[in-house]
């Protein structure tokens, strides 16, 4: 595939999640994060020889292909310079805090992938990677034509870049279904019918909180079909912004 080095900024739950099953995918993959390389020492060395440390800047200079996976309040953080040009994942998610929220995406004006791509505006930003829990991703991976193949939503504005992530989620093991502009990434958002819930079944009952949250990112997996994510996604209708515990 075109992706012979993956970049991940941020090694946080989603970040590890996706540099582990890219390496067994047989991918090459840079990490860094905020805090400096040297904090990823124990990570790349159990990752084994296809991976690195470096600065997030050096991840973007390195990477055929970043994921950003950091906060959504981290965004503007990014090293825009450095990944102009370069297709960027975003697995981010709205989680408006007491002291931490974004007005226009509170009144739908725009979407969080929206938001990204206006600090990114010299790279093609594409909205994946965001429904699904680092857990479901390592199980639920399978080979191309395996008839319980689960399939990953995508959105994005470049179609060239879609491509280019459709492309690398099936070196990951899964099919992906365009969902159409990063406009209409919310269809795939907190508060929707596609959002975590399909990926791991329905939790037990009385679950609130903290206690959903883990559940959700200690649940095995459940497969989903291309198919099921079209209909989840015509079925979402837009509500309020944002994961709300």
């Amino acid at each position: 595939m075109s992706t012979a080095t993956l970049g991940i900024i941020g090694a946080g739950m989603v970040g590890v999640g996706v540099a582990r099953r890219a390496v067994d995918a047989g991918l090459d993959v840079v990490l860094g994060n905020s805090r400096g390389p040297g904090t990823l020492t124990d990570l790349v060395a159990e990752l084994g020889g296809r991976a690195r440390a470096a600065t997030p800047a050096e991840v973007a200079r390195a990477a055929d292909l970043v994921v950003a996976a950091v906060p959504l309040a981290a965004h503007e953080r990014l090293p825009r310079a450095e990944l102009a040009g370069k297709t960027v994942i975003d697995p981010m998610n709205y989680a408006p805090k007491p002291d931490w929220s974004v007005p226009e995406l509170d009144r739908d004006e725009l979407t969080s992938s929206e938001l990204v791509q206006r600090h990114l505006d010299g790279a093609p930003v594409v909205k994946a990677l965001h429904c699904i829990g680092p857990k479901q991703l390592l199980n639920l991976f399978r080979p191309a034509g395996a008839p319980d193949r689960t399939a990953l939503p995508l959105s994005g504005d470049d179609l060239a870049a879609k491509d280019e992530v459709a492309e690398l989620l099936d070196v990951l093991g899964f099919d992906a279904v365009d969902l159409g502009t990063l406009a209409e990434s919310w269809r795939s958002e907190p508060n929707t019918p596609l959002y975590a819930i399909p990926y791991v079944g329905q939790p037990p009952a009385g679950l609130t909180g903290p206690d959903f949250v883990a559940w959700i990112q200690n649940a095995p997996g459940t497969p989903l079909s291309a198919a099921r994510v079209k209909d989840l996604a015509a079925a979402a209708v837009r509500g309020p912004a944002g994961f709300r515990l």
